[in-house]
């Protein structure tokens, strides 16, 4: 199926009957992350909705680094949401997608039943989390760099991708990534953290309404666990915080079974 987000055309696919799921990947993945997740999730009843974001997958991939700021993330959601006739989800998020579906719950929580976060904690709790959490997002300043981001990552069969990620699937990552996606995923980077975000005030942003639940992995090279925890102080509905011990960035990969039955406890059928 395919919405259309002001031009823009987003794949997704929609698996099931019942309470509607919204399920968002980040970078360098596609919907295909959320493929041990949906029957699980199908089978308990849930409707399921993956789309691939913007810039990735089959979904179109908009040239201009401003095509990829998150009001324009959360209008793609919105979208996908409408054109799959749901008016409320429970939405899950991984890595970009967790920042997005925090977003959506922040500036339009009517649309947000609950809400799940793997990995990437709430923006206001991620900035404050000092120099340790700086220190894993070196490659943020990096990706700044048009071109010499794309370079660096692509050198020697993409060795430095492959070292830096470590990701489950990276054959069909780098597969997905040569046919396009490289550079619209680096920019969700340049639009949205550019260096000088860094030195601007806190974020005046409202509550999150919608219950919540935060999931660390104890094996993530890029996130520290004081920004997922310190994300409670920024929902005002239900709290709930996760750690799995072991797993690491791609925790729906490297521990599938834990990561639905946290799904599973926590989401209303």
């Amino acid at each position: 199926m395919r919405a259309q987000s002001d031009g823009v055309g987003i794949e997704y696919e929609v698996t099931g009957e019942g309470r509607p799921v919204v399920l968002l990947h980040g970078f360098p993945d596609s919907g295909r992350l959320w493929r041990n997740q949906v029957p699980a999730l199908v089978e308990a009843g849930f409707k399921t909705i993956v789309p691939d974001l913007r810039g990735y997958g089959s979904s179109d991939k908009p040239e201009p680094v401003e095509a990829y700021t998150i009001e324009r993330l959360v209008a793609d959601v919105l979208a996908v949401m409408g054109d799959a006739g749901v008016e409320r989800a429970h939405v899950v998020g991984h890595d970009w997608g967790a920042a997005v579906a925090w977003a959506v719950a922040t500036f339009a929580g009517e649309r947000v039943d609950h809400l799940v976060a793997l990995s990437v904690g709430h923006p206001q709790a991620f900035r404050a989390a000092g120099f340790e959490q700086r220190e894993k997002s070196w490659y943020t300043l990096l990706f700044q760099f048009e071109g010499v981001a794309e370079q660096w990552l692509r050198a020697d069969g993409w060795a430095n991708l492959r070292e830096f990620t470590n990701h489950p699937d990276i054959e069909r990552v780098i597969a997905d990534l040569e046919a396009g996606a490289l550079t619209p995923g680096l920019n969700y980077y340049r639009a949205n953290i550019p260096p000088e975000s860094y030195l601007l005030p806190p974020l005046d942003l409202p509550l999150v309404k919608a219950p919540t639940m935060g999931v660390w992995s104890s094996g993530d090279m890029a996130l520290t666990e004081r920004q997922m925890l310190d994300s409670g102080a920024n929902v005002d509905g239900a709290w709930r915080y996760e750690r799995l011990d072991g797993p690491r960035h791609w925790m729906q990969l490297d521990a599938p079974e834990q990561v639905n039955r946290l799904l599973l406890d926590f989401l209303p059928a």
